[in-house]
């Protein structure tokens, strides 16, 4: 196994929802995207990323929770709100699949955040780089 094959395998550790959609090409996609990422920042997994929202900011505590933790629960919470959405709208038909590939995906530029090699680079002309929200949120686009 090649060490892009093991960062995949470690996105569907930290990831499991991933292999309950219906469609293999998603499925096929989610994975692949984050492996991308990982592997542009020199990250091999999710969990070794630092459970905190920016580099700048605390880490939280030792059993508080993850990056996929966090990417995880985006999901339930989207879940929570589509059940709520259909019971007041019965004929609104949410794809679950598609729900949670967005859920699971929506931090996909968190590794180039939190990647020593562009955090060192940042802090030498920090004008030049732009605002941390935006950083990781258009990067996540780009992937």
């Amino acid at each position: 196994m090649d060490k892009m094959d093991n960062i995949r395998a470690g996105v569907v550790t930290s990831l499991p929802e991933v292999l309950q959609s219906r469609y293999e090409e998603l499925r096929r996609k989610v994975i692949e995207a984050w492996a991308f990422a990982l592997a542009q920042a020199g990250i091999e997994s999710i969990d070794d990323m630092p459970a905190q929202a920016a580099p700048e900011y605390p880490p939280l505590k030792e059993g508080q929770g993850s990056q996929s933790g966090h990417f995880r629960g985006v999901g339930l919470i989207a879940q929570g709100i589509a059940d709520a959405l259909e019971k007041i709208h019965p004929n609104l038909k949410i794809d679950r699949d598609l729900l949670w590939a967005c859920a699971l995906c929506h931090d996909l530029g968190k590794p180039f955040e939190m990647c020593p090699r562009n955090q060192a680079r940042w802090k030498c002309y920090i004008a030049a780089h732009c605002y941390r929200a935006i950083r990781h949120a258009a990067y996540g686009v780009y992937v």
